[in-house]
């Protein structure tokens, strides 16, 4: 685990992810088209706050949230979905989780990013039914106008150095032989109002740019900045932002 991974245990963070936008409802309709065995159950790895798991909980017949971070799983647990009868909240890096498959399909968002890739997929495969599939989702706002201007902010503030913005942890994971990629697809874009302070918040709730990083005059010049490149395009203090998301999917394997 490195230090920015660790990030996500702080209550800080768990709290403002409520500000991340939500999985369009799209999303959830493909997963449930690509479970093709029974029983219909899900593992949600790196769950989170149960961005993923909350809203599919009631079209499956289970679904066990994993996240290593007991603040995001307190936090899943009171927003809305995260006490539905179907979903079962765990807090356990993936790698050494209580499983119990058979899981007719695996999710992960961007957590997978952190995770021991190698050591993961050798513990979730066995539990896969013969035709499970992994999905990976991303998922957040595109084609921001004022896109070049936020960055600039967060280079500034960022402690996460050497960012590749062309990386895709689903072709590493493939690199790595761990995925047979089947087939990907987006989303069509919908269109999410957020208050500017709201987006802010949002963008406290990554790993490099979280408000306990920061000593409290570096937030504060953080949040200002923000708010200068979004102002031109924020009418009374609201955003319309344009979120899109992106599935990929596959069989898992281990490696010979």
């Amino acid at each position: 685990m490195t230090e920015l991974a660790a990030t996500f245990k702080q209550e800080a963070v768990a709290e403002a992810y409520q500000h991340r936008p939500p999985y369009p409802d799209e999303v959830f309709d493909r997963l449930v088209e690509l479970i093709t065995d029974e029983p219909r159950r899900v593992l949600d790895i790196g769950a989170g706050e149960g961005a993923i798991a909350r809203p599919l909980a009631p079209r499956v017949e289970h679904v066990d949230a994993i996240d290593f971070s007991e603040p995001m799983v307190e936090a899943g647990k009171q927003r809305p979905g995260g006490d539905h009868p179907n979903l079962r909240w765990q807090v356990s890096p993936i790698e050494t989780a209580d499983l119990d498959g058979p899981y007719a399909l695996v999710t992960a968002g961007a957590s997978i990013h952190w995770m021991p890739w190698e050591e993961t997929f050798a513990r979730i495969v066995p539990h896969l039914t013969p035709n499970a599939q992994l999905v990976v989702i991303e998922h957040g706002p595109v084609d921001e106008p004022w896109g070049d201007d936020l960055v600039e902010v967060i280079l500034r503030h960022s402690r996460k150095q050497n960012h590749d913005p062309k990386f895709s942890v689903v072709d590493a994971i493939r690199e790595r032989g761990l995925l047979d990629l089947i087939g990907t697809a987006r989303t069509k874009r919908v269109t999410y109002r957020q208050k500017v302070t709201d987006y802010i918040e949002r963008l406290h709730s990554t790993s490099s740019l979280a408000r306990d990083l920061m000593p409290a005059d570096e937030a504060a010049a953080f949040d200002a900045g923000v708010t200068e490149a979004v102002a031109p395009y924020a009418q009374d203090g609201v955003l319309d932002l344009t979120i899109e998301a992106e599935l990929s999917w596959g069989r898992p394997t281990i490696p010979s």
